[in-house]
This record gives C-alpha cells, structure tokens and sequence, in this order.
C-alpha cells in the first residue's frame, strides 16, 4: 500500500509542477520580483547619503536583470526553471557579498578585491562581526526554491528533452522562445543604456573615467551592473587593449615627480636635514589605531597613558591623516614606505607585487642599512612574502619566526610580539631599519576577560567599548616596548616613530558622541575616521610638541630620509617632509576618494557624481563655506592620484630609471 501512495504523491508534486508551469512567463516573472525586492532590500541597508534608489535606478535594475536571464527562454519550462533558480542563488550570493564588504570597506566588491579572495577565510570572527540577523531576509525563497532545483535535478531522467527540430510544432516554439527573447534583451539593453547615456552625459559627466569611489558606480548602474562594468573595466585593461600608454602621458607623470621631487630637494637646505645621520629607525604601525583615543579618558582612567606620556618628549603630528583604500593595512604599508597612493580597487601588494618600487628600505639599504620587517602572521596575507622583496627588506620576520606564547585575537599578543621583535633586532648589525606592523587591535577587537584593564562603563559588551579596550592593551605594550628600547640601549640611538594605519570600521556614531562628549558634524566625523595619530620621537626628545600642520602617510618616508640626510630628489615619492625648521607652504593632504584638506580648508567630492553635492568646510569653524574656496585644489587633488597610478600601474619607475 505504501508505494502506490507515494507514487501518487509523486505524481501529485509532478502535477503542481506541471500546473504551475502551465502559468505562461510565472518563473520568470518570480525571478524578477525575487532579484528586485533583493536589490532594494541591499539599497536600504547600506544606506548611502544621496544614493537612495531612484526611478531610473530601478528601470537600470530591471533592465540588468533582463540582461542577465534573456537567455534562459531558448530552454524547455524544467531547464528554465533551474537556470533562474541558479541564477537567483548566484545574485544573491553575490549581492549579500557586496553588502557584508561595504560593511567593513565602504565599497562594492572589484575583481582586483577577488584576487585577494583568499585572504577572506583569514578574516575568521572579523567577517562574523558583520553579519547580522536580518540579512536572513535575502535568503528568504531559498528554502522554498532549492528543493524544487532538487527535485528536478533528481527527475531529469524522466524529463529528458528532445531538441529536434523537425516537428513542426517543435520549430514553432523554438522561434517564440527566440522571438522572446530578444525582445527581452532588447527591452534590457533599453533600461539599462539610456539611463546610464543620460546620466553621464548631464550629471554624471566623466564619472567612467575618472571615479574615485565604486560606489558612485553603483549609483548609476545598480549592483548588477556594476559588476558587469567592472569585469569589462578589467577585462578592457588587462585583455583586450594594449596596455602601453601614450609618450606624451608617460613624459607628464616624469615630469610631476620630478617637479615634488625638486620641492624636496629645496628643503636640503632645512637646518634638520641630515641632523640625525646615521642613527637606526624603528617604527611601527599600529592597527586600526585612530587619533580621537589620544588624550582622551574614560571613568578617570586614561585611555593611552603610555602614549600621553610619551608625547611629551616627541612631536606629535594631530592633523595626520592615513591615505588607505581598499588595501587597508597593505595600503598604509605602501603609503607609509613607498610614498604612493593606494589604487581605487584592490591592493598594489597584490595587484603590482612584481613591478619596481622606490621606497624606505631600499634607500635605506642602499645608504649601509640593514633593513628587517616584523609581522607575527602568516607571510602570504596581502602577499607580503613577494612584496617586501620588491621593496627590498633584507629580512622578513613572519608568524613562524615568532613563539606564540601570548595567544592573542589573529595571532601574537602585541606585548609579547615587541619583545620577541627587539630582541632580534638588538642583534642587528646597526644602523638598522625596522618596520613592526601590530595585531592585537584588529576587528573585532574582542580580548579576553583578563586582558580587559579598561573599564568603559556603558560600552561593556559593545563593540566599540572592546575598541577602547583593545587600544588600552596596545598603548600598554607600546610602554613596554619603550621601556625594553631604553634598556637595550637602542631608544637614543634612533629615531622611533609610530602612526595608525586605518579606521577601525565603526560606523555607529553615537557612541563616538558619548565618549567625547558632544555632537559631532559631518566633518567631526569625517576626521575621526581619516585621522591617526603620528608620532615621531628624535634622540634626547628634541624638537618635542603638538604640531597643527597638516600630514599623510605618504609624508612618513620623506620625513626619515630627510632627518637622515638621504637626498629624495630623484626618488618617485608623493609625499614631502614634515619635520622641518618651518611648515612646508602650499602643503596638501590628498585623499583616494579625491578629497583633500591643507589645513584651513577641507574638500569634499561629491558621492553621487553631481557636481552640486561636492562640499567645501572652513576647518577652523567647521562650516561649510563656498565650494569656490576649494576648487583651486580640486585639479591638483586629481592629478597627484592620476600620475601614482599611471606609475604603479604601468611600472613606469622601471622604465624612468632605464633612460
């Protein structure tokens, strides 16, 4: 009895099956609806100032929806239905991914971004801290459209199509399917093209050419079709275009480094250049670390006493922005070193590892120093172990020529990670370079219960009172690590400094105001998020303050050489000293989005490509001002990313340097 009626339950499942494909254009039309509601549901999470979907943008949506699912009407109703239901699961995985990404980085996923696709299983509770409850709601149809791809990957036997042609019944269907079809391609091609052509011809003008922000990307195509640009952006610069460049633009970028280049070498004559000769560097940059922790205390206890302290006998640099981008920890690596910005997309790490680099330890190294970089994790995260060979390191300290006897969040316990690193670098022949990068302040900066020392009173158990915790550990192992430079007798032999590499990714912003005590503006938040503090201390503390003038990570190689007395007139740098007798004038901090700031004015471009939405504030009130105050800049901010990438990117040092 059992088997007659599981067969009828099977041809009574077959028969709803068969019903609803009878419904003439239903899977497709689910497949729209489904995709749609999960495209406004990513436009209402992330939540983009100026970038709420639009009627155009949802024309664009549809339209590269119909662009990507066109074809699945030239199959029979059972292979149409499991294309769409792949094609749903596809996009949503994709789509979810963008919106997990943003989350962290701000941006939208770039096929450079998935060449460092291996660093993602690395990222452990980090990429779990970014998930959240409701994003069950894009996985909503899943539990009820994947049995049904189940069941009819398990009955394709039986339902086995025949393609012939010759049946003129056949033949006629053949032709509706392609006759729809196209008709829906076209329709697509129409949605997506038109929008987009007016866009950038009004609105949007120069947007594909010279945008600074994928985003802004996204505002005009939409997630799809964002996607879809960019594996033609890639494919067109790496496939399908010679990727030489015109001698006149090679002659331009040459000429602009040399032009900063002849800016530094003015300042040979600053009475600082060469005052520390010879003396070791020993730097380090610390993760995630930003500037409003400094000074600053919590239920009277002091938040970085160790580092409070230490200002008092060194300079330290409060208006220090990093200059990172997709390449985070990697960027402010290339920044800080070699004095480039980072690229819109992707790391230069992993992106340009093989191309030729001038940079601190090469200088170095050329100028009789032993140069080491010390990072207790594995080698190939962000593809250090090619890298720093490109960058010329003598030597690569990583996770396994550490002893992980403080097991602390992704690896070693800055504390012990210090310690170990001294006491190799105390065996150095001297002078020497070495370049510590931390860990222990990393997202999502949990510690466990007897590292916390802190106490954050209402932040407990919040992420960004595990923040404040993580950054009290670090200022701790900086104290220590101080103290031990000082018994090695190694801290008045060099020239220590540190500086933060990137915002620590926190985008709630009442807690900020809670913590500092007061409502903060958009440019406020602005600089809580691109300032880091940079600290430089020089044997016997000399030239020891608070410095206002504006600085970036691009300007950390510059300063060292110029207290060492290394000319950097012939290097390809962006960046110029910042310790001088006197400010350097004119100076400009330029941003990867395009924004910039010199100190009294601040620019802001705009999000969305209009021109109208670009802002300009007056630092000193933090007001907006006329945006004229700040277009002088604007061309300038351009040129100085435009001619680091076309040196990075078409390994124009090399070449520079054959002539």
């Amino acid at each position: 009895m059992a088997q007659p009626l599981q067969t009828i339950g099977n041809r009574g499942l077959r028969a709803k099956i068969d019903a609803v494909s009878r419904i003439k254009g239903f899977d497709l039309l689910l497949f729209f609806v489904l995709m749609m509601y999960k495209l406004v549901l990513f436009d209402r999470f992330v939540k983009v100032p100026n970038m709420a979907m639009s009627v155009d943008d949802v024309f664009v949506a549809l339209g590269t929806l119909a662009l990507v699912c066109f074809w699945t009407l030239w199959l029979p109703i059972r292979g149409r239905i499991l294309a769409l239901t792949i094609l749903n699961v596809v996009l949503t995985a994709i789509v979810y991914s963008d919106l997990v990404y943003f989350r962290y980085f701000q941006d939208m996923i770039s096929i450079p971004v998935l060449m460092q696709a291996g660093q993602v299983g690395a990222l452990g509770d980090s990429i779990g801290s970014l998930l959240s409850a409701r994003d069950i709601w894009f996985f909503i149809d899943w539990p009820f459209i994947i049995p049904l791809v189940i069941y009819l990957i398990l009955r394709k036997r039986e339902y086995q199509v025949q393609l012939s042609f010759a049946q003129p019944k056949r033949l006629r269907r053949a032709v509706v399917r392609m006759s729809l079809s196209l008709i829906i391609f076209a329709t697509g091609v129409t949605l997506v093209f038109v929008p987009i052509n007016i866009a950038k011809k009004t609105w949007a003008v120069g947007l594909f050419v010279g945008n600074w922000w994928n985003m802004s990307l996204y505002n005009v195509t939409g997630v799809i079709g964002f996607h879809g640009y960019d594996i033609y952006r890639y494919a067109n610069e790496h496939w399908l275009h010679d990727n030489t460049i015109p001698a006149a633009a090679k002659n331009e970028a040459k000429q602009w480094f040399e032009e900063r280049g002849n800016e530094r070498k003015q300042l040979e004559s600053d009475p600082l250049f060469g005052k520390y000769k010879g003396k070791n560097v020993i730097m380090v940059q610390l993760e995630a670390f930003q500037n409003f922790v400094i000074g600053q205390k919590i239920n009277g206890q002091e938040v970085t006493p160790n580092m409070n302290k230490l200002l008092g006998e060194s300079m330290y640099f409060k208006n220090f922005y990093h200059q990172t981008s997709q390449g985070r920890t990697s960027d402010a690596d290339l920044a800080a070193n070699a004095s480039l910005q980072p690229l819109m997309t992707g790391s230069v790490f992993i992106r340009y590892a093989q191309h030729e680099y001038d940079s601190m330890p090469s200088t170095l190294k050329d100028n009789g120093y032993t140069t080491s970089v010390f990072h207790a994790y594995d080698g190939g995260f962000w593809n250090r172990n090619a890298m720093y060979q490109t960058l010329k390191y003598d030597t690569f300290y990583s996770k396994k020529s550490f002893t992980i006897d403080e097991p602390l969040g992704w690896s070693l316990g800055d504390t012990s990670f210090f310690r170990q690193s001294v006491d190799l670098m105390k065996k150095q022949k001297q002078p020497f370079y070495s370049f510590m990068i931390t860990l222990s302040s990393h997202h999502p900066y949990t510690l466990p219960e007897s590292y916390q020392t802190l106490n954050v009173g209402s932040f407990k158990g919040t992420i960004f009172g595990d923040y404040l915790e993580a950054v009290h550990y670090v200022d701790a192992s900086v104290g220590k690590l101080v103290a031990q430079l000082k018994e090695e007798g190694l801290w008045d032999k060099s020239i220590f400094l540190f500086y933060g590499d990137h915002d620590n990714s926190i985008r709630e912003w009442e807690p900020f105001e809670t913590f500092l005590g007061k409502p903060l503006s958009e440019l406020d938040r602005l600089n809580i998020l691109k300032q880091v503090p940079f600290v430089v201390h020089l044997p016997n503390g000399d030239h020891a303050g608070v410095y206002d003038q504006v600085g970036g990570q691009l300007d950390v190689t510059p300063t060292v050489l110029h207290l060492l007395g290394i000319s950097t007139a012939d290097k390809y740098f962006v960046g110029t000293p910042l310790v001088t007798e006197k400010p350097l004038a004119g100076k400009k901090v330029v941003l990867r989005d395009g924004s910039y700031t010199d100190g009294k004015i601040f620019y802001i471009p705009p999000d969305d490509g209009k021109p109208e939405h670009s802002k300009c504030y007056d630092v000193a009130s933090g007001k907006l001002t006329d945006v004229k105050a700040c277009e002088a800049g604007v061309d300038p901010a351009r040129k100085e990313l435009v001619e680091s990438d076309l040196v990075i990117q078409h390994d124009l040092i090399k070449e520079f340097k054959k002539k």
